[in-house]
């Protein structure tokens, strides 16, 4: 997406501060990560949130600011309403994608996993939970539960009554807290385990795989149709280490991995013969891998090469 306010000068020479597109851009472009952010969990796809975010801004400058008491909220309620419009139209595309549907992943700073909160509401395995709700309940609960927001403003911004939105607000955390990851890792421990499960992919150790692998740990891919993927979840250690070792990389090629942030939380980046060939999103619960997202989907993957701000 174009940065909005790039326009320094116009006809009439330069841009006055008190011009209201430039004001209207000072306020766009101050809460554009928290937007974006917004956009991303709602959708799990940064190219879709982008088009959101150059809708909301072609709507704001349209807006009147005398009639805008605060600034942030009425963005967030332009944002919400376009995501919502989005999400449902996104259900019906997914449908017939072709193997499993993973988030497109981001490249984050290392501060991110400093926000325990925010870290896991862009993490993959917590993007995936929220597949699983429905529309106006993962606005809810995006907007309540991850950016704080008031019932009355949350109410606005998907179309319902403020006693309507508690109770979906309740439904959601419900859904959501049955089906959340569970468990925590120090940084260092997290340290270690992404250090042990690189080793043991890059060689192909068995057992390597086995001592770092969750009894019941979780694997999954997306190739979109472009890239070969696996087309069911893989369950348990012994599968998914197996997986891992044999005949996963292509064979006669280099490969290289990469430790990388990814959605928050520890990753790696994969090259085979110098080009990227996939992104893994690692989970990691008490020293263990639960879970590993593996997207291959090249249309997926134009995110990894910078770092993304997200922000609440």
């Amino acid at each position: 997406m174009s940065q909005p306010g790039e326009r320094t000068t116009d006809p009439a020479g330069p841009l006055d501060r008190g011009d209201p597109v430039h004001s209207a851009t000072e306020a766009f472009v101050g809460h554009r990560d928290l937007l974006f952010t917004v956009a991303y969990e709602m959708l799990g796809s940064a190219t879709d949130a982008e088009d959101v975010l150059q809708e909301t801004w072609l709507r704001w400058v349209g807006v009147d600011p005398g009639t805008v008491r605060e600034q942030r909220a009425y963005l967030v309620r332009i944002v919400t309403r376009l995501a919502l419009d989005r999400l449902r139209a996104l259900g019906r595309r997914r449908e017939s994608y072709v193997g499993p549907w993973l988030p497109e992943p981001l490249l984050t700073a290392p501060d991110v996993a400093e926000d325990v909160e925010l870290a896991e509401s862009v993490s993959m395995a917590m993007l995936l939970v929220l597949e699983t709700l429905g529309p106006t309940e993962r606005a809810v609960f995006v907007l309540r539960e991850v950016f704080e927001l008031e019932y009355d403003e949350i109410a606005e911004a998907v179309g319902k009554n403020p006693a309507a939105v508690r109770q979906i607000a309740h439904r959601a955390r419900a859904h959501v807290a049955a089906r959340r990851p569970r468990g925590t890792a120090s940084p260092a421990q997290t340290r270690a385990a992404l250090q042990a499960f690189q080793r043991a992919v890059e060689t192909g150790d068995l057992r390597s795989l086995l001592d770092i692998l969750a009894p019941d740990v979780v694997a999954m891919s997306d190739g979109g149709g472009i890239r070969h993927a696996l087309l069911h979840p893989v369950v348990g250690a012994d599968k998914v280490a197996r997986l891992l070792a044999v005949g996963w990389w292509q064979r006669g090629a280099r490969r290289s991995v990469e430790p990388v942030q990814v959605n928050g939380g520890p990753g790696l980046l994969v090259r085979v013969d110098g080009e990227i060939d996939g992104v893994l999103a690692v989970r990691l619960e008490n020293g263990y891998v639960t879970g590993f997202y593996n997207v291959r989907n090249p249309e997926k993957l134009s995110r990894v090469e910078r770092e993304t701000v997200v922000s609440r």
